[in-house]
């Protein structure tokens, strides 16, 4: 059903450029949602704060998280200024200083988890394979939270896991989509599913450019999209 054309969306800050190829897909995505839903014309009001994805990178394999945290709080600083009522992190990864952005912007934080886990509770499924950068499948910002809310997600054994992360900073996140690293995400996810995963989260925003729904027996939860999903609809939710 479409809305009411007068009503504007709700302006959305986006802190993006972690990577730049996934937050192309998060600026269409967004768009589309907002037309999709109100016709005519209509498009998503948004603020994209791009960063530089190159000291963050530098910073995280440093294990400098407060370091990136600063930058990313930095940049979020302006869109209350500017109008904006939330913030969307259009990344896995980062959302390891969540807090920080979320203290530093003023504003509400639209959660990637959160989106995520809404979709894999709302089919009925308590245990899902989840891949990501190494970062959020070793440690515990992202799992935990999607434990909080009902859903036990399990990673690759520690080789997977490193080729996993080795496809996303040296191909993904460059736009190098690769039929061999389909094929390594492919044989990683059966195997997850032969250990008892009943779907597939996808928790990092590059991912979906190189495997999706047809590569896996199980169904297959895209963060990104997911995440995207929701920002829509609060976008076009009363402003509170």
């Amino acid at each position: 059903m479409k809305s009411d054309e007068t009503r504007a969306p709700r302006l959305l800050g986006v802190l993006g450029g972690m990577s730049w190829t996934s937050t192309e897909i998060y600026y269409r995505l967004l768009n589309v949602g907002v037309a999709e839903r109100l016709g005519g014309l209509h498009s998503a009001r948004l603020l994209v704060h791009s960063v530089d994805f190159e000291p963050i990178a530098a910073r995280q394999h440093a294990g400098d998280w407060a370091g990136t945290a600063e930058i990313l709080a930095e940049a979020a600083r302006g869109f209350a200024a500017a109008g904006a009522e939330g913030v969307l992190l259009a990344t896995n990864t980062m959302h390891k200083v969540a807090d920080q952005v979320e203290r530093a912007a003023g504003l509400p934080l639209l959660h990637i988890a959160d989106a995520t886990a809404a979709a894999v509770t709302a089919a009925g499924l308590e245990r899902v394979g989840f891949l990501g950068t190494a970062y959020t499948m070793e440690e515990s910002f992202l799992l935990d939270r999607l434990a909080g809310r009902g859903v036990e997600a399990v990673v690759p054994p520690a080789p997977a896991r490193a080729e996993v992360h080795r496809i996303i900073y040296d191909e993904l996140v460059r736009d190098v989509v690769r039929e061999t690293s389909r094929a390594t995400y492919r044989e990683i996810m059966a195997d997850l599913v032969t250990d008892g995963a009943e779907g597939m989260i996808l928790g990092c925003t590059e991912i979906g450019l190189l495997v999706g729904a047809d590569d896996t027996t199980v169904p297959v939860f895209d963060s990104t999209r997911l995440h995207a999903e929701a920002a829509v609809d609060w976008m076009l939710s009363p402003s509170r």
